[in-house]
Order: structure tokens, then C-alpha cells, then sequence
């Protein structure tokens, strides 16, 4: 099994905070080189400009672009499996995971791929004390432990 951690959650929640934090320890504790970056497949703000496109919908298709391409992500992965701890942060636009389905498919492909076998969802304190807003978190923590176990 990978070890590693695919990070969600709403806009603000803290995943990059998170990443970096987590990276610094990793990093202290020897183990830790941002060994991959997406944008060595393709870049927003290429995508924004050439497809008159907002950072959302360049986004959206980003993402897409990475589900057609998921191959490239996996081939970059695959050396680093066995001496690397993964760390995914995903981006926080609600498109990418309930209006289209491709950051799920994502997912689902790296956990099916890589036997990847841990998820961080991270939700704004805030909105933890508003009942409706904290739907929508709670919601991506259900789908991250039913990817997590294989349930979809």
C-alpha cells in the first residue's frame, strides 16, 4: 500500500495551509520533495487566456485535461511509490467535485491505481457552526472514506 493523503475540501478551508505544514514536517522528518506538479502538464492561467475562460471554468477543464491524461500522472507517481509519502492538494472549487464529476473520477483512478489508502477533508471552522453550510463538507468526507473503501 501507497502512503500518502489526497487533501479536500471547500475554498479557504486550509488544504494548501495544510500541505505546507505537512510538507515542512515531512521535510524534517526527511522524507519529503515535491517530486510532481501538474502544471508540468498543463497551467490555468494557459488554459484562462487561451479558452477565455475564469479561474472556475479553466479549473473545470484543467481537470478534465487531467482525467483524459491521467497515464502522464501515474507514470510520474510510479518511481516514487515505495520511498515517497503522497500528498495531494486539491483545489477547492465546488465545480471540480459537484457539478462534474471529473476530480472524483481523479481520485477514484489514483486510489484504483496506486492503492493509495488515506483522504484529509478539511472544512472552515465556520461553517461548521452553520447546519446548511456544513452539508456540503460533509458531504466530500463521505465520498473521500467511499472512495477510501471502495464503495462507489
Amino acid at each position: 500500500m501507497v502512503f500518502g493523503q489526497v487533501v479536500i475540501g471547500p475554498p479557504g478551508s486550509g488544504k494548501t495551509t495544510y500541505c505546507n505544514g505537512m510538507s515542512q514536517f515531512l521535510k524534517l522528518i526527511g522524507s519529503y520533495e515535491c517530486a510532481v506538479n501538474i502544471e508540468d502538464l498543463i497551467k490555468l492561467g494557459d488554459v484562462m487566456t487561451e479558452h477565455s475562460l475564469g479561474p472556475n471554468g479553466g479549473l473545470v477543464y484543467c481537470m478534465d485535461y487531467l482525467e483524459k491524461n491521467i497515464d502522464w500522472l501515474q507514470s510520474k507517481l510510479e518511481p516514487l511509490l515505495k520511498e515517497h509519502y503522497l500528498l495531494f492538494d486539491f483545489p477547492g472549487q465546488v465545480e471540480l467535485f459537484f457539478l462534474h464529476s471529473n476530480a472524483k473520477n481523479v481520485v477514484m483512478k489514483l486510489i484504483k491505481k496506486l492503492d493509495l489508502g488515506d483522504g484529509c477533508t478539511l472544512v472552515d471552522a465556520h461553517c461548521s457552526d452553520l447546519g446548511r453550510s456544513y452539508v456540503m463538507p460533509c458531504f466530500s468526507h463521505l465520498l473521500l472514506q467511499a472512495a477510501n473503501q471502495r464503495a462507489l
